[in-house]
């Protein structure tokens, strides 16, 4: 028999081990969880329909084209939203080579050489920039095995989840610890993508009126970032700010870029800082340093997928390590940061 704390060890080795292995399937593992996110999200879709005795088909269907549309649509808003980016950086290459210029000649007022200043944007050229904008473009194209991948999942999972559904409710009771934290999970799931999403929508609208006002181009854009990146927790601010902010930068000067940075952090402070974590985290059932922590594993695991989804991956393994097992079930209110339910 293992002592409690060689069965830590163990149980941490394992773990290694089963992270390294879904960062080599990153690209089946990523999209398989999307997957299931996505149809756990229309559960309540496909409950309401059973209970008014819906047709088979039609429980399959209507929650699977409302996630269908849902995907397309957001698919087909980045896409046109980055093309517009990529078609819009070259206009701004003399007042890119213009800041660069003034960067350079404040460099050498405080002592910096003309060739240290030099040396130091040497590698800051338009060209750089339109490159990675053109590789945006092309990682687009690249991204549609993952859709297809993301989509036949969905399928399938449609198919099964009324069984699954019933298969889970109808465990023996020697296994109601499992069948309870798979629900709780479910239940847990739904509510936290449900407020993020919510608080990401009042976001969004916010930072685009805010950036119309201030007469930065591609509000809409920057808009449908921060809403996507309103899934990252904690550092989703910091990358839904930068592009409008060096836009704007480019567009109208310094003083447009501290605006936008100005109603950004507020938001992010009333909002996203001060309003959101509170529900998110009751509704995901994670601490506020496990939740930390899941963004900097899962993103290392499966990438920017890794980290969007890194909330609903981590009460996963919450539900089927610690809640679904009595020997484990004490680690819980550590992981919650509040008494387990």
């Amino acid at each position: 028999m293992l002592s409690r704390g060689m069965r830590i060890l163990v149980g941490l080795a394992a773990a290694m081990i089963i992270l390294a292995g879904a960062k080599s399937l990153s690209g089946i593992v990523g999209p398989a969880f999307l997957a299931l996110t996505l149809t756990i999200a229309v559960a309540p879709l496909r409950s309401r329909l059973v209970r008014r005795g819906a047709a088979g088909w039609l429980v399959v269907a209507a929650p699977l084209t409302v996630v269908l549309l849902m995907l397309i649509g957001l698919v087909l808003a980045v896409v046109v939203s980055v093309a517009e980016f990529a078609a819009l950086i070259p206009t701004y290459a003399p007042q890119y080579q213009a800041l660069l210029t003034q960067a350079q000649s404040w460099l050498e007022t405080h002592g910096v050489t003309s060739a240290q200043a030099g040396q130091v944007f040497s590698h800051l050229d338009m060209g750089q920039v339109l490159r990675a904008a053109g590789g945006v473009l092309s990682s687009l194209a690249g991204t549609a095995s993952t859709v297809l991948i993301v989509v036949l999942l969905l399928y399938g999972m449609s198919l099964d989840a009324a069984f699954l559904q019933k298969a889970i409710t109808a465990l023996p009771a020697k296994r109601a610890d499992l069948a309870g934290a798979l629900v709780r999970f479910a239940r847990q799931t739904c509510q936290y993508l449900l407020v993020s999403t919510l608080f990401g929508l009042i976001v969004a609208v916010l930072d685009t009126v805010g950036l119309m006002l201030l007469g930065v181009p591609l509000p809409l854009l920057w808009g449908l970032l921060a809403f996507i990146t309103n899934y990252i927790p904690n550092i989703g601010f910091l990358i839904g700010l930068v592009p409008p902010a060096l836009l704007a930068l480019l567009d109208s000067g310094v003083g447009t870029m501290i605006w936008v940075i100005v109603v950004y952090s507020v938001l992010n402070f009333v909002i996203q800082s001060v309003i959101q974590p509170k529900f998110v985290g009751e509704s995901a059932g994670l601490s506020t340093t496990v939740t930390i922590l899941s963004l900097l594993v899962w993103t290392w695991a499966l990438g920017a997928l890794g980290a969007i989804l890194a909330v609903p991956l981590s009460a996963f393994v919450r539900a089927v390590l610690l809640d679904a097992d009595p020997a484990t079930s004490w680690a819980s209110p550590l992981v919650a940061g509040k008494s387990s339910p």
